[in-house]
C-alpha cells in the first residue's frame, strides 16, 4: 500500500517541497499551515488541505515538518505523539539544535513513531528544482524507508548517522556559508574600490581556486547586482542558526573565534536594519563601514 505523506510548514522551502512531493507520490499528500496564502499556493496540486496538525496526524503515515526552529518543532512533536498512529514517521526537514532534535525524537519514539532529523541545505530555486541536499540523523533501517520520499526533494541525500547527526551536517555547512558571504562582501567592496567590478571580479577568482558556491550562487546573483530577493532567507534568521552553533560549540567544549567575527557581523547587520533582508545583502553593511564602528 502506498504510504500517505502529510506536510507541515509551507514556508520559502516548504512549499516547494511539499509541491515536488504532490508531483512526484504516487499517493495522497496532505499540508497544513498557518499562512492561508501558504497553503492557496499549492491549489494547482493535487495536495488535500487539512484543518490542524492533528487532522493531518491522524491520517498520514508519514509527517514531514519544515518549521521556523527548535521550539517549534517541539511543540508540534508534542500534538503528533497525542494523535498520530503507532509505526508512524515523521521527518524533520527544519533547522533546530541538535538537543532540538533528539529530544523531539525521544517524546516521538516513547509513541512509537519513528523520526529522522533531515535538515536541508542550498537555495529556494534548489527547493523549486527538486535539487537540495539533505543531510539525515536515523538508523540505518528508517533511512532506508525513508529515502524514497528524500528523492522527492533532493538531488544529494548523505545518512550522517543517528538522530541529531543530520542537524550537526546542516550546522557546519550553515556556518562555513555564512563566514564565506562575510569573507566574499569584503572582498567585493574592496575590489570595487580599488577600480575592478564585482562581475569581473567573480568572473576571474570563479576560474581559480577562490571559486566556491557561495560565489556562483550568493555572488554573481545577489551581491554584485546588489539584487537581494525578498521571501528569501533573512540576516535574522542566519543569527538563530549560528546561535545552534555556539550551543554546539558549548556543549562539545569548542572554541570558534572566526565564528565569533561571523556571528559580530549578521549582529550588526540586524541592527543596522538588515535584519530581514536577504542575507547575502549583509555586503551592504561592509560597503557602509559600519563594522569600523563596532
Amino acid at each position: 500500500m502506498t504510504d500517505t505523506i502529510g506536510f507541515i510548514g509551507l514556508g520559502v522551502m516548504g512549499g516547494p517541497m511539499c509541491r515536488n512531493i504532490a508531483a512526484k507520490h504516487a499517493g495522497r499528500v496532505l499540508c497544513f499551515d498557518l499562512s492561508d496564502t501558504a497553503r492557496s499556493a499549492l491549489a494547482d496540486t493535487k495536495v488535500e488541505e487539512m484543518d490542524s496538525v492533528e487532522a493531518l496526524s491522524q491520517e498520514a503515515d508519514i509527517i514531514c515538518l519544515s518549521l521556523p526552529g527548535g521550539p517549534q518543532v517541539l511543540k508540534v512533536a508534542e500534538s503528533i505523539a497525542g494523535t498520530a498512529r503507532n509505526g508512524s514517521v515523521v521527518i524533520d526537514l527544519s533547522t533546530t539544535t541538535v538537543a532540538a532534535a533528539r529530544e523531539a525524537g525521544q517524546i516521538l519514539a516513547a509513541k512509537e513513531i519513528a523520526f529522522a532529523d533531515c535538515p536541508v541545505a542550498r537555495t529556494r530555486e534548489a527547493a523549486q528544482q527538486g535539487r537540495l541536499s539533505i543531510m539525515v540523523g536515523a538508523t540505518p533501517e528508517l533511512f532506508d524507508r525513508i529515502r524514497p520520499v528524500l528523492d522527492y526533494m533532493a538531488s544529494d541525500v548523505t545518512h550522517g548517522g543517528a538522530v541529531g547527526a543530520g542537524q550537526v551536517l546542516k550546522l557546519v555547512n550553515n556556518m562555513l556559508v555564512f563566514a564565506n558571504t562575510v569573507a566574499l562582501a569584503e572582498m567585493i567592496v574592496l575590489g570595487e574600490r580599488a577600480g575592478v567590478q564585482a562581475e569581473t571580479l567573480l568572473e576571474a577568482v570563479a576560474k581559480g581556486s577562490g571559486d566556491s558556491f557561495v560565489l556562483r550562487n550568493h555572488g554573481m546573483k545577489a551581491m554584485a547586482p546588489r539584487e537581494f530577493p525578498a521571501h528569501s532567507f533573512p540576516a535574522e534568521y542566519v543569527l538563530k542558526d549560528i546561535s545552534y552553533v555556539f550551543d554546539l560549540a558549548e556543549q562539545t567544549g569548542s572554541f570558534l573565534p572566526a565564528a565569533s567575527q561571523v556571528r559580530a557581523y549578521y549582529t550588526a547587520a540586524v541592527a543596522n536594519g538588515f535584519g530581514d533582508k536577504y542575507f547575502p545583502s549583509v555586503i551592504q553593511l561592509v560597503e557602509s563601514d559600519a563594522m569600523e564602528k563596532i
